[in-house]
């Protein structure tokens, strides 16, 4: 039976895929080195420098890209998301003048109901998977058909009190194939709490942690205990184990930096 083969691109987990997949992507310079795999048997997400049976690729002729006219990429657009999948982050506090939380992860449905309730408005901070940072609502050029009114001014001080970026993790429970991936808050030397989407592990289970390698001035791995799961399955409180040097260090890093 073919292995089952998982690999981060660009910041987004791809798989499952064969072995020769990932052979002919790393022949092809798709892959690199240096980017991340798993597959069932790994303790955590290794690069592909430290996979033995990824080091002998298949050549595979290439030629030179065509040369390409200088294109502005585009924004991230609310415009094609499904309604229904749990894949947005809040942020409170700057829209009501009191220390920020992160929230999530909402549907689209959800938020424009949170919307409706006044419990959000156009100067709380908004993530998904997609977008480089937190962005004020306000700012979202789909803000009046999502909302159905005009944002409201934006002053930079209002931007600017989100410039730390999202401090996303990859990870997976012990046992089970099912990759997630959240937002860290409150994390600190011990542990930290992840907020993701219909969280199926359980108080003691053990996980597996990676840091998205989009973070990469703190990017770490660890391993830990999930101590407690967040209401409606939305998160968990991670305690760490065997946590090394390297990893203490961009935590701290983060910690004083932000």
């Amino acid at each position: 039976m073919a292995e089952n083969w998982y690999y981060v691109q660009k910041g987004n987990r791809q798989g499952p895929v064969d072995q020769d997949v990932i052979l002919t992507m790393i022949s092809k310079q798709e892959l690199t080195s240096s980017d991340f795999v798993w597959k069932k048997g790994f303790d955590n997400w290794k690069k592909i420098k430290e996979v033995t049976e990824l080091q002998s690729a298949p050549e595979v002729q290439t030629f030179p890209s065509a040369p390409v006219m200088n294109e502005e990429k585009k924004e991230f657009s609310f415009t094609n998301m499904n309604e229904a999948e749990p894949c947005i982050f809040i942020r409170i506090g700057n829209d009501r003048e009191s220390a920020s939380s992160d929230y999530g992860p909402f549907s689209l449905k959800q938020l424009k109901q949170l919307y409706k309730e006044n419990r959000i408005n156009g100067k709380t901070f908004i993530f998904t998977t997609g977008m480089k940072e937190w962005k004020v609502m306000g700012d979202l050029p789909e803000y009046q058909d999502l909302f159905q009114e005009l944002p409201p001014p934006i002053k930079d001080t209002d931007r600017r009190t989100a410039a730390r970026k999202p401090f996303i993790a990859r990870l997976f429970v012990q046992n089970n194939k099912k990759l997630f991936e959240g937002i860290c808050r409150d994390i600190s030397i011990g542990g930290m709490q992840v907020l993701v989407n219909d969280f199926k592990g359980l108080a003691g289970d053990k996980i597996s942690i990676n840091v998205h390698p989009e973070n990469s001035e703190y990017h770490f791995t660890a391993a830990g205990l999930v101590v407690r799961v967040l209401e409606g399955n939305s998160g968990f409180s991670f305690r760490f184990q065997e946590l090394n040097d390297e990893a203490k260090r961009s935590i701290e890093k983060y910690i004083q930096e932000n």
